[in-house]
């Protein structure tokens, strides 16, 4: 007797994990002075997600809500309504827990100044639990990955700006955290530290690292994040990676113009402008204006024939400038504006 052969269930593709998972999150703070003024709203019911081993960028202004946003996430502020879940723990109900889950490098240099390099990272292992060989192990590891083994027994206030930075860095991955929050970290740095910190960060990411990152280094953004979310006055105005981000910008914004006037999207509207352009130069019959040349109907085909050939030769390149190439910064200035911010 023959079995029916079981018909075969093409399997889903799994949903990515979401490593950070926010819902209607709100932080609203009372009114100030003799509470008259109005209640200030600094994040607005804020819905968010962060893929598991993605490195996330938080971009806006000053006073956008950034660093209430990052405040809330790793137990610093409580929301004052809404849910916010990292690696599976909701950082409200369980901030003890929640802080196992995480690392935060803030814009503060916040390294104790009275232990060494090496005890700054030691100490940190063991606050989270790890024994003292963990911990060693550990912090001498962390030395040689983020170039600091030279200054093991050194105070920590005789490190240059990028070495503290890295230092802090590498104590807050020290105890294998699920998600890096770095709230601005290259500010201040010189371009050779910056440089560093960024390899590092890819580093990290490449080993399977999530990281939040917040950042006013439109540039830094672009390099670094595979998704980016821009918000303004405690609201996402938009959520993607870098490239989509900008390619709706430019869509948005039309056809880009040449500083000469014409256009520069395809070599064929380079020819087009190019042949209106003749069109108005060429000297009528009788003689050019304004002078006493006398060419013939012959002569300006000619010319009207090489100028067209050299157009459609030289079309490509001048198609190639981008006089106003769309950044994520212009996305960011298109979004914001252009108004200053306390």
């Amino acid at each position: 007797m023959k079995t029916q052969a079981k018909s075969r269930t093409v399997p889903r593709a799994p949903a990515p994990d979401k490593v950070i998972a926010v819902r209607g999150l709100s932080k609203v703070y009372p009114q100030r002075g003799n509470g008259s003024g109005p209640e200030l709203v600094a994040v607005d019911n804020l819905e968010l997600s962060v893929n598991r081993g993605e490195i996330f960028g938080l971009l806006g202004p000053n006073g956008a809500g950034k660093t209430t946003t990052v405040g809330m996430l790793t137990t610093r502020v409580t929301p004052t309504s809404g849910e916010a879940i990292v690696n599976g723990v909701d950082v409200v109900a369980d901030p003890a827990r929640a802080k196992r889950d995480i690392g935060v490098v803030p814009q503060a240099n916040t390294l104790d100044r009275s232990l060494t390099v090496w005890e700054n990272l030691y100490f940190h292992g063991r606050y989270f639990g790890m024994s003292g060989w963990e911990a060693s192990e550990a912090a001498d590891d962390l030395l040689g990955k983020f170039r600091l083994k030279s200054k093991a027994k050194a105070e920590v206030h005789h490190l240059s700006g990028g070495m503290a930075q890295r230092l802090m860095v590498a104590r807050a991955i020290l105890h294998r955290p699920a998600v890096l929050f770095l709230d601005e970290p290259t500010a201040g740095l010189d371009p050779q530290s910056r440089l560093a910190l960024w390899e590092i960060v890819s580093r990290l990411n490449q080993e399977g690292q999530t990281i939040l990152l917040t950042t006013h280094y439109m540039e830094e953004a672009d390099r670094m994040c595979d998704r980016v979310a821009i918000m303004d006055q405690g609201r996402i105005l938009a959520l993607d990676t870098p490239a989509r981000l900008k390619q709706s910008s430019a869509k948005r914004a039309g056809p880009k113009q040449a500083s000469g006037g014409g256009p520069s999207g395809t070599a064929a509207e380079v020819k087009m402008w190019l042949t209106r352009y003749l069109d108005a130069v060429t000297p009528p019959a009788g003689g050019r204006k304004g002078t006493g040349s006398s060419e013939g109907p012959e002569d300006r085909q000619k010319i009207r024939a090489v100028a067209i050939e050299a157009a459609e030769r030289l079309g490509p390149l001048f198609a190639s400038l981008q006089t106003d190439e769309v950044t994520l910064e212009t996305v960011f200035i298109d979004l914001t504006g252009r108004e200053l911010r306390e």
